[in-house]
């Protein structure tokens, strides 16, 4: 294992015990080095990792404190990975959307309040029947991120949220070629705010697989 493999495993390890929990200052660095057995240059290169990943932040003139490891704060470092994806592993985003989406979804049956369910109704009203792409675009995020926040698990959320990105592109694509596709998009929305309003979780949770997937099965065809 690295030096500073090492180093990080046993901040990690302070952590996870509980010896340093969040919101916590960490020692000097003198004092942490000797205490962990680790050189000064090593523990400085683990913080500097552990803060690039949100596990600690390093205040100039203040010192190094764990953060609040919250989960949405910790999973912004997948959504930096996420933006650096290719082409060629869309679909296997669009692959796990297929997976957590609608299960997110079901969960938010149930859980949505009649004002939240009349908020999505308007928005969708308000597209209309022939929205440019655009706005459809804008409305699908908006739409499918106010359910899944619904579904009260903030892991799931962010999660989510970081797959968005990389398969908005696979979206316009299709909105751009292929027939029909803005129409359907209109209608599995209204068909799963249908399943929400009737506080049907497995209603809900099919017709978001349906959504996921057919925007999965044209890119694969696509390509």
């Amino acid at each position: 294992m690295a030096v500073t493999d090492e180093a990080i495993e046993k901040i990690k390890g302070m952590i996870v015990s509980g010896a340093l929990r969040p919101g916590d200052r960490l020692p000097r660095e003198s004092e942490l080095a000797a205490e962990l057995g680790l050189s000064r240059n090593s523990l400085r290169e683990a913080v500097r990792a552990l803060a690039l990943i949100r596990i600690l932040d390093v205040r100039q003139g203040d010192g190094t404190y764990v953060t609040s490891l919250d989960p949405q704060l910790l999973l912004e470092a997948m959504s930096f990975v996420v933006d650096f994806h290719r082409d060629d592993t869309v679909l296997e985003f669009l692959a796990v959307r297929r997976i957590l989406e609608p299960a997110a979804t079901g969960m938010a049956a149930g859980r949505l309040p009649t004002a939240e369910l009349d908020a999505l109704q308007a928005a969708l009203d308000a597209l209309g029947s022939e929205p440019s792409l655009e706005d459809l675009i804008a409305g699908d995020l908006e739409f499918h991120r106010r359910i899944v926040a619904a579904a009260g698990n903030a892991v799931l959320c962010s999660l989510l949220d970081g797959l968005s990105g990389p398969t908005t592109r696979a979206r316009i694509w299709r909105g751009l070629t292929q027939e029909g596709a803005v129409a359907r998009t209109l209608a599995e929305h209204r068909a799963i705010l249908g399943a929400l309003r009737d506080g049907d979780a497995e209603a809900a949770r099919a017709w978001a697989t349906v959504h996921v997937a057919s925007v999965e099965q044209w890119l694969r065809a696509s390509l």
